[in-house]
C-alpha cells in the first residue's frame, strides 16, 4: 500500500489521478491532497478518500475548507499557503507525490518532495523549465526517482532502456521525437490569429486540459517546454530533440536509434495511462483507458511546424540552446502573457512578442540558486506586464 500525495488535486492531472487511485484502493491510499482556490472540489474530495491533510493556498479559502469538514465529521487537517504545501509534499507517510500545480507555483512544492526523497511523478513542467540543472542535482543527492507525467515525456520514457536516461548517445538513441498536436489553429489562416478569443484558445481538438495550458498548446509554448523539459530529463542536448506535429493524438512521442529503429508508445489521449504507467511503473495497472482502435484512427499523418505560425516554438529552442536564465525568463514571461491573454488584455499573437521583448530586455546569464532563480522570475514578471500593457 503506498502513500499519495497529489498536488493539484482539483485540476485535470489531479482528478485522473485520483480516477486511477479509486481503481486500487488495495494499492494506493491518499495522503494529502492540494488546492489552489477550489473549495467545493476539494470538499468533495475529502468526503471521498479522507486523507489526512488538505492545503488550500490562503488562510481566507482554508478557513472555508475547515469549517466544512467539521460540519461534516471529517479530521482531515487543513493547512494553508507554500509552507503546507511543502508539508504535504514531505510527508513521511507519502511515498509518491504527484505534482501538479501548474506554472513556477508548483516548483517549490515540487522540490520539496524531490528534497524528502519521493518518487515524484512530475506534471509540473515549469519546475525543470525554470530550474532544470539545481532539480536534477537536488534528486539526485536525495535518491529521489523523477517520472514524467507529460504524455510526450512518458511516452520517451517508455521507449528508452531502463537504464537509457543517464547517457543516450551509449544507449545507441539518435534522437527524441517529441509529437505535438498543432492545437486548434494547426491550420487556421494566419491572418485571423489576430482575433482569436480565449475560448478558441481553449478549445484543443483532442485533450481536455486547463485554460493555461491549452493556450500553450495553441501558441506551441507548451511543446517548447517540453523540449526543455526533455533536456534535463534524458540528458539529451537540444539538436537531438525534434518536435513533429502528429494531428490524431494517438503516437505520444518516439525514440529513433542508431540501427535505424523508431520506437512509439500509442495510445488514446487521455491523461489516465502515463499516470498509471508512473504510479505503478515498473509494473502496469489498470487506468481505466479504453483500447485504442487502430481501424478506426486508420490513418496517421506527421509534418514539420511552421515556426511562422508557432513562434513561440522558436522562442524556446533558441532559450535552451542560449541556457542560464533564458529558460525561466521565457517561462515567466508566457505565464504573464497567457494570463494577459485569458483576461482579454493581449491579442492571441502578441504573446509571442511578450516574451521576445521581454528576453531581449533582461540579462540571460547563469544563476544556480534557488534564490536567484526565484529572483530573476519575480523581475522577469514585472517586465513582461509592462511590454504586455504597450500593446494594449
Amino acid at each position: 500500500m503506498k502513500g499519495i500525495t497529489v498536488l493539484g488535486s482539483t485540476g485535470s492531472i489531479g482528478v485522473s489521478t485520483l480516477d486511477v487511485i479509486a481503481r486500487h484502493p488495495d494499492k494506493y491510499r491518499v495522503e494529502a491532497l492540494t488546492a489552489n482556490s477550489d473549495v467545493d472540489g476539494l470538499l468533495e474530495q475529502c468526503q471521498r478518500f479522507r486523507p489526512k491533510v488538505a492545503v488550500m493556498a490562503d488562510e481566507e479559502s482554508g478557513r472555508h475548507l475547515a469549517k466544512a469538514l467539521t460540519e461534516k465529521g471529517i479530521p482531515t487537517e487543513v493547512l494553508c499557503g507554500l509552507r503546507g504545501l511543502e508539508t504535504a509534499a514531505a510527508m513521511p507517510d507519502a511515498d509518491y507525490v504527484m505534482a501538479a500545480i501548474v506554472g513556477a507555483a508548483g516548483l517549490l512544492p515540487a522540490l520539496a518532495a524531490v528534497r524528502a526523497g519521493k518518487r515524484v511523478l512530475l506534471a509540473n513542467k515549469e519546475a525543470l523549465v525554470v530550474a532544470g540543472r539545481l532539480f536534477m542535482q537536488e534528486a539526485e543527492a536525495h535518491g529521489a526517482e523523477i517520472l514524467p507525467i507529460d504524455s510526450e515525456h512518458n511516452a520517451v520514457f517508455q521507449c528508452l532502456p531502463p537504464d537509457g536516461c543517464r547517457d543516450l548517445e551509449m544507449r545507441g538513441v539518435r534522437r527524441i521525437l517529441l509529437t505535438a498536436s498543432g492545437g486548434p489553429f494547426r491550420t487556421t489562416p494566419l491572418a485571423a490569429l489576430k482575433s482569436v478569443t480565449p475560448d478558441q484558445a481553449c478549445a484543443h481538438p483532442n485533450w481536455e486540459m486547463g485554460r493555461k495550458i491549452s493556450v500553450d498548446s495553441a501558441t506551441m509554448m507548451n511543446k517548447g517546454l517540453e523540449v526543455i523539459e526533455a533536456h534535463w530529463l534524458f540528458h539529451a542536448e537540444p539538436e537531438k530533440i525534434q518536435v513533429v506535429l502528429h494531428p490524431q493524438s494517438v503516437i505520444h512521442s518516439m525514440v529513433e536509434y542508431i540501427d535505424g529503429s523508431v520506437l512509439a508508445q500509442l495510445g488514446n489521449p487521455d491523461m489516465r495511462t502515463p499516470i498509471a504507467h508512473a504510479l505503478a511503473w515498473p509494473d502496469r495497472i489498470e487506468s481505466g483507458v479504453g483500447s485504442l482502435d487502430l481501424f478506426q484512427v486508420a490513418q496517421l499523418d506527421f509534418e514539420a511546424p511552421d515556426l511562422q505560425r508557432f513562434p513561440c516554438l522558436r522562442l524556446a529552442f533558441e532559450a535552451i540552446k542560449a541556457g542560464g536564465t533564458a529558460p525561466a525568463i521565457l517561462n515567466a514571461a508566457n505565464e504573464v502573457a497567457v494570463a494577459a491573454f485569458l483576461a482579454e488584455r493581449l491579442r492571441f499573437t502578441d504573446i509571442s512578442v511578450v516574451v521576445d521583448e521581454t528576453l531581449q530586455r533582461l540579462p540571460t546569464g547563469k544563476v544556480d540558486s534557488l534564490d536567484g532563480l526565484l529572483t530573476i522570475d519575480a523581475e522577469t514578471r514585472g517586465v513582461a506586464e509592462q511590454v504586455a500593457l504597450s500593446r494594449v
